[in-house]
């Protein structure tokens, strides 16, 4: 347990061996529902005519046909939302999903109340009365029972009364199945002793890297295996856009000090996707003050973001010291030997009959992330599904070939000039200006060199482009800045510094992420 956390009864509602716990939930959530809208509505509505079931952060309400699902979803959808969220947490939703096990009889209201016998699992009236007669501190008990917060996704609804649409619920990425390779396992190890609940030296981890490089599996991992390692834990796991998106509706809603008691009031804050603060000043601050809530008592916080917290330049100071405060991890593109390893395992997964030689082609000709070594899986799978043949090297190279190209990003020069002023906080203007200043002549040689190296432009287009200037003052930029990767050196950006090396790498990034 960490310093300053007070201990809570909790349970782990997404493994199947909690059934109990899920029932508890469950009976909970009858309680809070019938307290929100009357005991009279609940009996005509909810009272054996329903099956709910959790998992992480959602509540899905099972109803026995298309029409009770539109009814439900427009009278009764904020009150059962209400009810997850007061259960299981400020990012819990309610979803609804036809049933057709749930038979209809025409006795019920508008002609239509599902016939539950034999089910065995519905929690009806009968069940709800037992807690509360059981349970006289319902809503305090309720407030210690845990489930994992995400980002809520859209409702289910049933096309016709023919379909059934089961809940859909979005699964957590297990640590044991991440892949790692040399540049991934700090992070990793990093993770996984989190994860186990063991007192770390750090406080926040924060986990840095391109798009699709691990970083969201690493952070579900952490929360999955954190809830197993500590059942008694409230874990929260949102993203920064979530977690603006609640604080405005609090702010509408004028319920802060709901919002602050509940993000406040976790044993560990897991959030994604931190850049998204960025020029956010009244976001920042509240986030701040929960951060420096949590860290003060001792509760841990993961962060993860596509940059480094010192190149999120537009950050708070306090917000970016905070950041840096802990463990920064950074995730890089799996070298290939890592790549082959993912693939190899991802296509063990798949139904297809797999070449190696398929496989080795697929992880040497696609270094973007691990989302397009999943995407050319995937195509070779279904034309696997569609041939019924073995996917040889040939094939992959044929079925895989318009994909590569679309895979190919052409650089342009006013690629270049983006990312350096975004990074800098110069102007293109600037960039093209007589300017000697170092804030402004460093930009513009780093500039060079990355046009030079990314984009087919000659000396003397790249010179013309940056200011009219000619062939030779770009191969002397470009030989610069070779000598100050030689010679490690650090150039300033806003308030840090940084070495070229590091620099340079930001950049790339950005400019093949488009």
């Amino acid at each position: 347990m960490q310093p300053g956390m007070t201990p809570t009864v909790r349970a782990e509602v997404t493994s199947a061996t909690h059934d109990d716990t899920e029932t508890t939930l469950i009976d909970a959530v009858f309680v809070e529902l019938q307290q929100r809208i009357g005991e009279k509505r609940f009996g005509v509505w909810f009272d054996g005519k329903v099956r709910l079931s959790i998992t992480d952060d959602r509540l899905t309400v099972a109803v026995g046909s298309p029409f009770l699902l539109n009814w439900m979803q427009k009278q009764f959808h904020d009150e059962l939302t209400g009810a997850a969220q007061a259960l299981l947490g400020p990012s819990a939703q309610a979803t609804f999903t036809v049933d057709a096990s749930l038979a209809v009889s025409r006795s019920g209201p508008l002609g239509v109340s599902p016939t539950v016998a034999g089910q065995s699992t519905i929690v009806s009236r009968s069940a709800s009365s037992n807690v509360l007669t059981g349970m006289k501190d319902a809503s305090q008990t309720a407030g210690n029972l845990h489930a994992t917060l995400i980002v809520p996704t859209q409702s289910v609804v049933a096309g016709s009364t023919s379909q059934v649409f089961p809940g859909r619920s979005r699964k957590f990425a297990e640590l044991s199945d991440f892949v790692s390779g040399p540049q991934t396992e700090l992070a990793l190890t990093a993770a996984r002793q989190l994860a186990s609940g063991m007192q770390v030296p750090f406080n926040p981890l924060y986990i840095c890297g391109p798009v699709g490089s691990g970083k969201t599996h690493l952070l579900e991992g952490i929360c999955r295996q954190l809830k197993r390692s500590q059942p008694a834990f409230n874990v929260v796991l949102i993203t920064a856009e979530a977690f603006a998106n609640y604080f405005t509706q609090a702010l509408r809603d004028h319920s802060l000090p709901s919002f602050r008691q509940r993000f406040r009031g976790v044993d560990a804050l897991i959030v994604d996707n931190v850049e998204f603060f960025e020029s956010k000043r009244v976001f920042q601050e509240e986030f701040l003050h929960t951060f420096a809530d949590l860290a003060d008592h001792g509760r841990p916080i993961v962060l993860s973001g596509t940059r480094h917290p010192r190149l999120l330049t537009k950050l708070s100071d306090e917000l970016v010291s905070r950041f840096q405060s802990g463990l920064v991890c950074r995730l890089d593109v799996p070298d290939l030997p890592t790549r082959l390893k993912i693939v190899e395992i991802k296509a063990a997964r798949l139904s297809g009959d797999f070449a190696p030689e398929a496989l080795q082609y697929i992880a040497q000709r696609f270094q973007g992330s691990v989302r397009e070594l999943e995407g050319a899986l995937n195509c070779l799978q279904t034309y696997h599904s569609m041939t019924r043949k073995r996917v040889t090297q040939s094939a992959a190279r044929e079925v895989l070939s318009d994909l590569e190209r679309d895979c190919i990003r052409l650089i342009r020069l006013a690629d270049v000039e983006r990312v350096i002023c975004n990074l800098f906080g110069v102007r293109p203007k600037d960039l093209q200006s007589e300017s000697r200043a170092r804030t402004i002549s460093q930009p513009r040689m780093l500039a060079m060199f990355l046009a030079r190296k990314h984009t087919p432009s000659a000396y003397a287009e790249i010179g013309q482009h940056f200011g009219g200037r000619n062939h030779s003052t770009v191969m002397s930029a470009e030989r610069k800045v070779q000598q100050w990767l030689e010679q490690n050196e650090t150039i300033k950006v806003a308030s840090q510094t940084w070495s070229i090396g590091e620099i340079l790498q930001t950049l790339e990034q950005q400019l093949l992420a488009g």
